[in-house]
């Protein structure tokens, strides 16, 4: 797995491979040795060269979080090889673009109703799956036409939830 990771201002690449029980890390083309243990769901427990840390990752009003002890620092992931990756960030781009459920789930929270303005990336909605909380985020700048969901709501693999225009 290849991600560019974004943290402030600063982009790293970060290629993981699994080797039995054990992941092999590359950090900028550097290899780092790193033992990963998850004690529960959304916590990750790290042993770097000796030293221990607990890593979380936090979501909310369009922003994403890793908290490393007591520190947070703002960040974001791409997978370089996706399409959506490739593609990059669209800032406005023809006609409608759907946001749809990449799982199936819950919608827990609603953070940009019908009519309001958008950023790319800027995150519309929320949905649980599986006790963890996923962003859901605009693919284009412009105005949330449509909510196909309420707050409340279960929600199918695909399903249309929303449309940026």
């Amino acid at each position: 797995m290849i991600y560019d990771v974004t943290i402030g201002q600063t982009t790293h690449r970060v290629e993981l491979t699994r080797a039995a029980a054990r992941w092999r890390c590359k950090l900028d083309g550097r290899e780092i040795p790193v033992d990963v243990v998850s004690p529960r769901p959304g916590v990750l427990s790290l042993l770097i060269n000796g030293r221990s840390f607990e890593v979380k990752e936090e979501t909310g009003a369009g922003t994403t979080n890793i908290v490393v002890g007591h520190e947070r620092f703002s960040a974001a992931v791409r997978d370089p090889r996706s399409l959506r990756g490739r593609r990059g960030r669209d800032s406005g781009g023809q006609g409608a673009r759907k946001i749809t459920a990449p799982m199936p789930g819950k919608v827990v929270r609603i953070l940009a109703a019908a009519g309001t303005e958008v950023e790319a990336g800027q995150a519309v909605l929320v949905i649980e799956a599986m006790k963890m909380q996923n962003e859901l985020k605009s693919p284009k700048k412009g105005k949330v036409s449509k909510l196909s969901v309420s707050e409340g709501a279960a929600v199918e693999t695909g399903q249309t939830l929303a449309e940026v225009e």
